[in-house]
């Protein structure tokens, strides 16, 4: 699940792109994001499947079709829908510690224990990243950006974030990712999670020396 993290233009405050949906459109997206979290919710990947998805959605199955050419860009289009979610969150209740790095750890382990709580979801999304291939690209760099836009807020990063500092938001994106994938097959519990995030944000977070 290595993606490449690149800032959202205008600072990390701003939102990625997506094409405009009039107010019709947008509600049948939003029924379909739904009905794909609550199947992906109950089964995992395997339950999500485009039919049903129509179905529970309300929606032609045709018509899904051309708003997500595959499973994998719905779930991918459903994790952006979750982070968004998470920065909306974040925004009305920001992270609190004094450090640039702590509050960066705060944010990832508020978004973790939100994963924990829905498991199968969480594995249906990363796998789904995993499987993307190039006609994935674009929805992946999407769900990327915002990624960093969220570890850019909690580093105070401003509208402006420097060359160093979208570095360091990439090694904590990459290293979040890794832990996920980790603790989803099972190979790291819940307490490595959190001393890995941690770690990174406290070992990046720290000024580098210079000669």
């Amino acid at each position: 699940m290595t993606t490449t993290s690149r800032a959202v233009p205008g600072g990390p405050g701003r939102r990625p792109e997506r094409p405009q949906l009039t107010e019709r459109q947008e509600e049948r997206r939003r029924r379909i994001l739904k009905a794909t979290a609550e199947l992906a919710g109950l089964g995992g990947f395997d339950a999500v499947q485009m039919r049903e998805v129509a179905e529970r959605a309300g929606v032609a199955l045709g018509t899904l079709y051309r708003y997500f050419p595959s499973k994998v860009h719905l779930l991918v289009a459903t994790l952006q829908d979750q982070l968004r979610q998470l920065q909306e969150t974040l925004r009305k209740r920001p992270p609190t510690a004094a450090e640039p790095g702590a509050r960066v750890a705060q944010t990832l382990m508020r978004a973790f224990r939100a994963l924990q709580r829905e498991p199968q979801l969480a594995d249906a999304m990363v796998r789904a990243l995993i499987f993307a291939d190039r006609s994935v690209g674009p929805e992946v760099e999407v769900a990327s950006r915002l990624t960093s836009a969220i570890i850019l807020d909690a580093m105070g990063a401003g509208g402006r974030p420097t060359p160093e500092q979208l570095s360091v938001a990439r090694v904590i994106e990459h290293t979040w990712h890794a832990a996920l994938i980790t603790w989803l097959s099972g190979r790291a519990s819940s307490a490595q999670v959190r001393t890995d995030i941690e770690t990174v944000c406290r070992l990046v977070g720290a000024p580098a020396d210079r000669p």
